[in-house]
This record gives structure tokens, C-alpha cells and sequence, in this order.
């Protein structure tokens, strides 16, 4: 007598009418990811290969890799001219993104971004008290300050900022409330500024005018000395944000909430203003007040991942913030052409439009930091 194993019949597939499944949180996270480093690694390249004296995509990948350019002018070009640049505006895209985000968590601010605590004021305070107390400026701004060379300004903006950033850090002591925190920071700002006015008032018109130039930001001016200072600075606040996902999660819910988990608040705070200075500090202090990309960076990232996990949230700002610089640095120097349009004109110019209508047409929208 032979014995037959019962087996199920096939499942037949479901055709029934109805919305698909959304995608899976983790492979749109990865998507965007994925997205952002293919976008920013191809705008790193186009960046190099366009400007006034073109150079052929298929070059620049081959200085790139080490390889012998078929024109030697080519290999100068991209290496001392356009190499830097690029370098500049990738770093200081994610440095000002990442402050942005741990800025408008740690105040729970939509409005809030790397400079409301009035470092970028203090940046600009340092490079005026130069401007005002040295004598005659040959060339450049930014090329030779009162015979310091580009140190000088670099030096002048570095003071600047971690003079406000230390008088927000004494006052933080005393204050329990981020957002009393918040506005403190902004009318420390906002003094600033007007201890520059002041001062430019005194100072010669050429010099203010040079001020105001340096004022409209510039990835052009570093060169790789600036290099070999910046992009370590810049790596130690990404990597320092990076291993503080965690507790910036735990602010996210609120600093009550986050006590009763045993977070250290006032340490968690202090160390994000810390990191967020550093960031905005040593981009203002290489590459003048750079706005724009630290507000709406955040904002854009959330909608794209559909989280505000920073460990997730963080990653991709950095590449989403190198993106838009780079898109920035490429509209700032039109092919073929000498001229070189203001940074912040075109950060806000083409920017803030793109922003508006990314977040009108979302269908989330964002509102504060909340996820």
C-alpha cells in the first residue's frame, strides 16, 4: 500500500487591486544615501572640470587617480587651482549641514542654525578689528592682510569665534533652559554686529569694502596649507557628531524626558555647542559666513530620509550638505567666463526657492525636528 505526503498547493499570487506596500524605512534610507554620494561625487568632479579654462571629465578623473594628464597646464590647474576648491566646498557643505542639525535639535528650533549663538558674528568682529587696527592692505583681502597673508584673516575670524563661543559656554552655566540658551546666543550675535558697524565706521573705505567681499563667502581663496588645517578641524567635529547620535535622540524627546533616561543634559549640550562651534568656526574662519546651507540642509535631509534618527540624520547630511556646495561652487564660477558671482548670492538665490517648493510639495512638510 503506497503513501502519499500531502503537500499544499502553490499559493497563488495576489491580484487583488489596492495600494503597493510603502517602501521599507531602511531601503529609503540607503536609497538617499546611495543617492547623495553618487550626486556628490559626480558635482566633485564637474566642479573641477569647469571654470574658465575647461578641463575634459576624462582628465580630471585621471589626475585624480594619479594618472599623467595629456596637458600638462591641465594637471596644474586641477591640482592647485580647482582641487582645493572642491576639497573646501565638500568639507565645509557638511560641516555647516551637521551644525545645522545639532543645532535645531539640541534648541528644538526649526529657525535655528550654526550661527545663531553668534559665532559667524564673532568671526566677522575678529576680521574687523584687524581691518580697523593695521595699516595699509596690498592686494587681496584674503590674500595679504596687514603683511599676516591669509593666516592673518584666518586668525582674526578663529579669535573672534571662540571669544563669543566662550562667553556663551560661561553663560550656559547659569542658564537650564536651551531655549533662554538660544536667544542669548542671538543677542550676543547680534552685538557683534553692531561692535562692526562701529568699527567699519573707522575704517578706511577701501578696507570696508574688501570686509564686505569677504563677507559674501568664497570656497576660492584656500590653498592647501589652509588644507592641512581645516579638513582635520572639520573631521574631528563630523566624527565628534557622529559618536553623539545617541544622545542628540535622547534631546529630541525633550530635556525632562531625556534626564529621566539618565542622560547628562547640561554635558550633552555643552559638548553639542562645543561641536557646533567648531564646525561654523573653522568654515567662517576659511571661507567667510557662508549662509543658507546649515538652515535648510537639515530640513531637506528629514524629508528625504523620513526620519529625524540622527544616526541615520547625520550621515546624510554631511553628503547632502557637501552637495549643495558643490552645486553652489559650480554656479559661483559660470563656464568660459571669468567672472566669479558672490556665494552667498547664489546659496540664497537658488536655494532658498529649491527649499520652498521641496517643502510645500512634501507631504509630510517639516515642523521643528520632530520625527
Amino acid at each position: 500500500m503506497s503513501t502519499h505526503t500531502a503537500t499544499a498547493p502553490a499559493a497563488a499570487p495576489d491580484t487583488t487591486p489596492g495600494p503597493r506596500p510603502a517602501v521599507r524605512p531602511g531601503r529609503r534610507r540607503l536609497a538617499v544615501v546611495l543617492a547623495l554620494a553618487a550626486g556628490t561625487a559626480l558635482l566633485f568632479v564637474l566642479t573641477i572640470a569647469t571654470g574658465s579654462h575647461p578641463v575634459p571629465v576624462a582628465e580630471v578623473v585621471r589626475i585624480l587617480f594619479g594618472g599623467t594628464a595629456d596637458d600638462p597646464r591641465w594637471t596644474v590647474i586641477v591640482e592647485q587651482v580647482r582641487l582645493p576648491r572642491a576639497l573646501t566646498a565638500a568639507a565645509v557643505g557638511a560641516a555647516l549641514a551637521v551644525a545645522g542639525v545639532q543645532m535645531q535639535t539640541l534648541f528644538r528650533n526649526a529657525l535655528a542654525d550654526p550661527f545663531s549663538l553668534g559665532v559667524s558674528s564673532g568671526a566677522s568682529m575678529g576680521v574687523a578689528a584687524v581691518v580697523v587696527g593695521t595699516g595699509g592692505v596690498a592686494g587681496s583681502f584674503t590674500g595679504n592682510l596687514a603683511g599676516l597673508g591669509r593666516l592673518g584673516v584666518v586668525l582674526a575670524a578663529s579669535l573672534g569665534a571662540a571669544a563669543v563661543l566662550a562667553l556663551v559656554l560661561v553663560l550656559s552655566q547659569w542658564v537650564r533652559s536651551a531655549v533662554t540658551l538660544l536667544v542669548i546666543g542671538v543677542m550676543i550675535g547680534s552685538a557683534a554686529t553692531a561692535v562692526v558697524s562701529v568699527m567699519l565706521v573707522y575704517a578706511r573705505p577701501e578696507h570696508a569694502q574688501q570686509f564686505v567681499m569677504w563677507g559674501l563667502g568664497s570656497f576660492s581663496a584656500t590653498t592647501w596649507p589652509d588644507l592641512h588645517v581645516m579638513l582635520p578641524v572639520i573631521g574631528a567635529g563630523l566624527l565628534a557628531a557622529l559618536l553623539t547620535a545617541k544622545r542628540l535622540n535622547a534631546l529630541l524627546l525633550g530635556e525632562d524626558y531625556a534626564r529621566t533616561m539618565g542622560l547628562n543634559v547640561r554635558r550633552s549640550r555643552d559638548l553639542a555647542l562645543l561641536g557646533t562651534s567648531l564646525l561654523a568656526g573653522a568654515a567662517t574662519a576659511f571661507c567667510g559666513p557662508i549662509a543658507f546651507l546649515g538652515l535648510a540642509v537639515p530640513h531637506l535631509t528629514r524629508v528625504a530620509l523620513g526620519t529625524s534618527d540622527h544616526r541615520a540624520l547625520i550621515p546624510a547630511s554631511m553628503l547632502a550638505g557637501a552637495f549643495l556646495a558643490l552645486a553652489c561652487a559650480l554656479l559661483s564660477q559660470p563656464p568660459g567666463t571669468d567672472s566669479v558671482l558672490p556665494l552667498n548670492a547664489i546659496t540664497s538665490l537658488f536655494g532658498a526657492p529649491v527649499v520652498i517648493a521641496f517643502l510645500i510639495r512634501s507631504r509630510r512638510g517639516v515642523q521643528g525636528v520632530t520625527s
